[in-house]
């Protein structure tokens, strides 16, 4: 049995609009737990996928993380592996449709768990099959997009949420331009009562940003974190007809920075002053909807167990 956790990721661009975009881990998990229940000899697998948080939810996406796992360890002669029964199980505290990742956190940790537990059962290494965690990484990227979770493959959300801290991306070239670690010491989420998925957005609407998410981007390539943030969540919140007050009242209460994470429906706010939290709380409370106090996550994806 193998535990991996991966972390959520809050937007400091999005890319729907130019395919180049930014994001960075928070300590909001997707754990996904993975075993062999038993296995013979002849071609095929069986996957038991299930939420603990919501047994109704749909699988799809760990079904076919679960079998482009398998597809790829197949490719090799000395996996003996054959008509496994394989259960996995994960439990999240990232509010779905929340615009912090839930699915590239989610996709992270079931292929990383689902290979992990599969090896361990065939007695084999990562260094046997020489899968790096770029190819982790992609197996659940080329998941998502198939599943239609993401617009863009959502590279910037799954390697903040793969390899912890700051990253700046070409989601089409799939490369990462720039990685910093954050040092703020809290983030704020604020999660309105309602949520809006990637795939409901106006992409159209959204793609008429470019030139002015491009100035955004140019803050985020120049490390300014705090102006990229806020610009770019201004923008959206304009093309999806989003409350931008939210944002404002959150920097007149002395946050570094706010603004809307992917495309809605939540809220990141930068802190760096522990005596401003409290302020920026009271003003936020008279919006319907959840406070999240947590803070960045440098580390990534984990092997816990």
């Amino acid at each position: 049995m193998v535990k991996v956790r991966s972390p959520a990721s809050a937007t400091v661009i999005n890319a729907i609009s130019t395919g180049k975009g930014s994001a960075f881990g928070i300590k909001l998990y997707v754990t996904a737990e993975a075993y062999v229940l038993d296995y013979d000899t002849s071609e095929n697998i069986e996957a038991i996928c299930e939420s603990l948080d919501s047994p109704d939810m749909d699988t799809s996406l760990m079904d076919l993380c679960v079998r482009m796992v398998y597809d790829r360890l197949n490719e090799y002669d000395d996996f003996n592996l054959k008509n496994i029964r394989l259960k996995v199980e994960t439990k999240s505290d990232i509010p779905p449709g929340s615009g912090l990742s839930s699915s590239s956190a989610a996709s992270n940790s079931v292929v990383y768990a689902v290979l992990l537990a599969l090896l361990e059962e065939a007695g084999m290494t990562r260094d046997d099959v020489q899968i790096t965690d770029e190819d982790i990484l992609n197996i659940g990227i080329d998941a998502s997009l198939e599943v239609g979770v993401t617009k863009t493959g959502s590279y910037d959300d799954a390697s903040a949420s793969f390899y912890g801290g700051w990253k700046i991306t070409d989601n089409y070239e799939r490369k990462i331009l720039h990685d910093y670690l954050i040092d703020y010491s809290k983030v704020l989420i604020y999660i309105p009562n309602k949520s809006l998925y990637t795939a409901q957005s106006d992409v159209n609407a959204m793609k008429t940003l470019a030139p002015l998410v491009e100035i955004a981007f140019s803050n985020a390539i120049n490390k300014n974190i705090e102006q990229a943030l806020t610009l770019n969540g201004f923008l959206y919140c304009a093309a999806l007809n989003l409350d931008s007050q939210i944002s404002m009242d959150a920097l007149k209460s002395g946050a570094n920075a706010a603004g809307l994470s992917g495309t809605g429906s939540a809220y990141s706010i930068l802190v760096d002053d522990s005596k401003d939290i409290d302020e920026i709380k009271s003003a936020l409370s008279k919006y319907p909807g959840r406070l999240i106090e947590t803070e960045p996550d440098n580390e990534g994806s984990v092997v816990i167990k």
